[in-house]
């Protein structure tokens, strides 16, 4: 049998293992399957979708179709009474969609003191002669992120049609050109709900696509990949691409991957799918410490501060 002092030190070594994984830097990309009020009235998906966002210095959120402009802010609200470590913000695209009908928003949640909001804008889809290519333009948005890496970066998002997938993935390359022109920058993640895979982008046509075709573009969400919630499908829809060799020095090795949030929180299928029918993808970036050194896991102050817990406890006497 295990002692009582083993338990208490088992416990008191656990927390240490939860503040070396949380120095991790870590981005994602979620398409909350048509996020607005009625979602927002629903406590038991309201606390699934907190504790997600709670994992996540900056998360794109897809399909906010928040008409009233209160589901959002209900979502933060939560957010921020939950996480009492960190305070979050967003910013919103405009709302977007070729028709009145059927608008969604791009929304940036954010830690604040971990991510500042350098610069945004709206992709202005103009281009002479392909102009509206995409259903939903891009919302781009420049951050700085003083303890990675890489420092200052580029998220462009897209959530393509899916009928249309090929072209609008294609597009983003222009996206690209307009960042670089316009503030440039090279080191850019496009991230979203692409509609990659399982017919709407054929092989065939991957030529076609330039974030395939040309150097310097690297996807880490691989095509075998599943960012689905049901069982029936297996699709690599939702994606993540970092450009230049900086950004991919920049990111932790393999943990670009969708989160499970129906495993991780013990969700039946059932249950998940009222939160969405995707998973979030997500990608860590390596950190620094003080002196400017890579430290790709370990928050040492988090890990000093528990360690003088533990030797300034006493172990309780269990009986």
């Amino acid at each position: 049998y295990y002692s009582s002092n083993c338990i208490y030190n088992f416990l008191l070594f656990a927390l240490l293992c939860g503040a070396i994984r949380s120095a991790a830097f870590t981005i994602c990309a979620f398409n909350m399957q048509s996020f607005g009020d009625s979602k927002a009235a629903n406590e038991r998906i309201m606390t699934t979708l907190v504790r997600v966002l709670s994992r996540y210095d900056v998360c794109l959120l897809q399909e906010v179709r928040d008409g009233r402009g209160k589901a959002i802010p209900t979502l933060l609200s939560l957010l921020n009474s939950y996480d009492e470590a960190h305070q979050y913000a967003y910013v919103a695209s405009e709302r977007l969609g070729r028709t009145p009908i059927y608008q969604e928003q791009y929304v940036f949640v954010y830690r604040k003191g971990s991510v500042t909001v350098r610069d945004q804008y709206q992709y202005p889809d103009i281009q002479k002669g392909d102009e509206d290519a995409f259903a939903r333009e891009p919302f781009v948005l420049r951050l700085l992120a003083p303890r990675t890496m890489i420092g200052e970066f580029v998220l462009i998002p897209q959530h393509t049609t899916p009928s249309n997938a090929t072209k609008e993935i294609d597009e983003l390359y222009d996206v690209f050109l307009d960042v670089k022109k316009k503030w440039g920058i090279e080191d850019v993640m496009f991230l979203g709900d692409f509609n990659a895979a399982c017919g709407y982008v054929a092989k065939k046509n991957r030529k076609n696509i330039r974030l395939m075709s040309e150097p310097g573009f690297a996807w880490l969400i691989d095509d075998k990949v599943d960012t689905t919630v049901k069982d029936t499908t297996n699709c690599a829809y939702d994606r993540i691409v970092v450009h230049g060799e900086r950004f991919l020095r920049a990111i932790v090795p393999n943990s670009a991957r969708p989160f499970d949030f129906a495993k991780d929180f013990h969700l039946s299928q059932e249950q998940a799918l009222q939160v969405s029918d995707h998973y979030p993808v997500e990608v860590k970036l390596k950190t620094l410490s003080s002196s400017g050194q890579e430290q790709t896991s370990v928050d040492w102050r988090l890990v000093i501060s528990l360690a003088v817990f533990v030797i300034s406890t006493p172990s309780p006497d269990w009986g």
